[in-house]
């Protein structure tokens, strides 16, 4: 945003953008406009509001008077989807404040905070914000703006009115509110309440959802289909690495000859590479992959992730962490960048054989296309990580897998059915086929790579958006459409996202990172096979 002044009563208001030198003074200011939510502890950190400026400077602004910074507005931007105004939690709509979710092609810049130093009220600081959040969604040519706004008054009328009530009567002008009573009059549309919005006692955590309409709006063609492809992969005896990075390649060209957005490869596919070794161990030959083929390993992803302009999921590898050995899958972006999602629950057989132990993180990318997430194998059959992730705003779950029988398949084949069903999401899935006799633990494979999503009219009959003949190596290829997910939530013949008993059921959640710590990692330079 352009740096502009605004008169304010008796004062120039000047706005600008937020450096990261300011945000002491912003977190200190926050607690000051905030002391009840200061107490409730949801109120800014350093950590938060330095992703607000990595992911999206623009919509940090700050209101100062001759250089004292008196107010500031923290904004996103969301694709607000068939239902802009659908029920939202502030916790799902910001990522959990650290606005991950930002999405550059979306059409809604959405408020997620305005402040004012109490010791300034009355000066026109907020008036001076809300403008400079108007300017910066005309500069943008976005559709609207849209904030949930505590019910600040709410406290004293709750046991007389519900929060809806309370709302139209303070829109009606029978009652004030100091912050709904602003945003009205300052061209902001009541569109209904949120529950459970935030954690505030004075509001009783409900919030107004108002919108401003850009009048300068112009149209554009914006597109939610979303091309996927699923590897399923034949692992066979190899001599080098350049055969393994050749039949790799192989697939992720062909990937993108399709013009596919995201491909996905299998759970432990780069074990083949214990092919070219003298027989090991099971332990000695995981470990041995771990220590001398994870850079090679990245680097050839990265390359290619890089070289055809697309994201590689890309199975899962071992790597060490400290004396430990996690089964990880590296997800890279077209600039080559990775992060990594540990594998969480272990099967008997990975511990008994190679020693693996799980991870305690879940990792969500957000992507221009959609926002994405990985559960490896085993993990898609635990429904509690699945709900965490679309609480979070997953829209693929992607599931990379190796089981060597029919029996094992169809395991994660119905669990990875269950959870498009139960979380209206897409999921899809890649395994591994072949066999690697000298390999011990990898004798024998059964895969069937799919793509599931949420059974009912928006999708495919039986809730396959498509599948792949078994054990034969194929790319398979298909279109989604993540539009179709929130028509499902909003309208469809069930709506489980909606109709769940939070009051009966609570879903605890003790990851080590909440799926907040997703800075990439960039990935060494490799020359390519030639």
């Amino acid at each position: 945003m352009q740096a502009f002044s605004h008169p304010g009563k008796n004062c120039q208001i000047d706005l600008r953008q937020v450096e990261v030198d300011d945000l002491p003074t912003l977190i200190a200011l926050n607690k000051k406009a905030f002391p009840l939510m200061a107490e409730e502890n949801v109120v800014w950190s350093e950590r938060q509001l330095r992703n607000h400026l990595k992911v999206f400077p623009e919509g940090q602004i700050v209101a100062e008077i001759d250089g004292r910074i008196v107010g500031a507005v923290s904004s996103l931007v969301i694709a607000s989807g068939r239902d802009p105004y659908r029920a939202h939690t502030y916790a799902g709509i910001t990522d959990g404040g650290y606005f991950h979710n930002h999405d550059p092609q979306g059409d809604t810049l959405y408020g997620a905070d305005v402040y004012v130093d109490p010791d300034f009220q009355g000066r026109g600081i907020g008036a001076a914000l809300y403008e400079a959040r108007r300017r910066l969604c005309r500069q943008l040519n976005l559709r609207r703006i849209l904030a949930g706004g505590r019910l600040a008054g709410y406290h004293p009328h709750a046991d007389t009115l519900s929060p809806e009530a309370y709302a139209n009567k303070v829109k009606d002008g029978e009652l004030k509110d100091g912050v709904l009573g602003f945003q009205l009059r300052h061209g902001f549309v009541l569109r209904g309440v949120l529950h459970n919005y935030i954690t505030d006692p004075m509001s009783h955590n409900n919030a107004s959802l108002i919108e401003w309409l850009n009048p300068d709006y112009k149209e554009h063609e914006a597109s939610s289909k979303v091309r996927i492809a699923c590897v399923q992969y034949q692992v066979r005896k190899i001599d080098s690495f350049a055969d393994f990075a050749n039949q790799v390649e192989y697939f992720v060209e062909t990937a993108a000859d399709y013009r596919a957005d995201f491909v996905l490869f299998p759970e432990f596919f780069s074990v083949q590479l214990l092919s070219v070794l003298e027989p090991l161990s099971a332990i000695e030959g995981i470990r041995k992959l771990a220590t001398d083929f994870t850079d090679p390993f990245v680097g050839l992803m990265s390359s290619m992730a890089k070289k055809y302009g697309l994201y590689i999921i890309a199975g899962s590898h071992p790597i060490e962490t400290g004396d430990k050995l996690q089964n990880q899958c590296l997800i890279f972006d077209p600039e080559g960048r990775y992060v990594t999602q540990p594998k969480l629950h272990i099967t008997p057989a990975e511990q008994r054989y190679w020693g693996i132990s799980g991870g305690n993180e879940l990792v969500i990318l957000p992507t221009p296309k959609a926002k994405i997430a990985v559960q490896i194998c085993y993990d898609v059959e635990f429904p509690e990580a699945s709900r965490y992730l679309a609480d979070q705003g997953v829209e693929i779950l992607f599931v990379p897998y190796c089981t060597d029988d029919r029996h094992g398949n169809l395991r994660v084949r119905y669990c990875a059915q269950a959870r498009a069903i139960e979380n209206q999401i897409f999921v899809a899935t890649a395994g591994i086929i072949g066999n690697l006799p000298s390999v011990p633990a990898m004798d024998i494979h059964y895969g069937q790579a799919a793509v599931f999503t949420p059974s009912d009219f928006e999708f495919a009959r039986d809730g396959i958006q498509a599948i792949a003949d078994s054990n034969v190596e194929t790319l398979l290829v298909t279109d989604i459409d993540t539009e179709d997910l929130y028509r499902s939530r909003s309208a469809g013949s069930v709506t489980p996202r909606l109709d769940r008993r939070t009051d009966l059921f609570e879903l605890k959640v003790n990851l080590k990172n909440l799926g907040t710590d997703n800075t990439p990692h960039s990935g060494p330079e490799l020359e390519m096979p030639k």
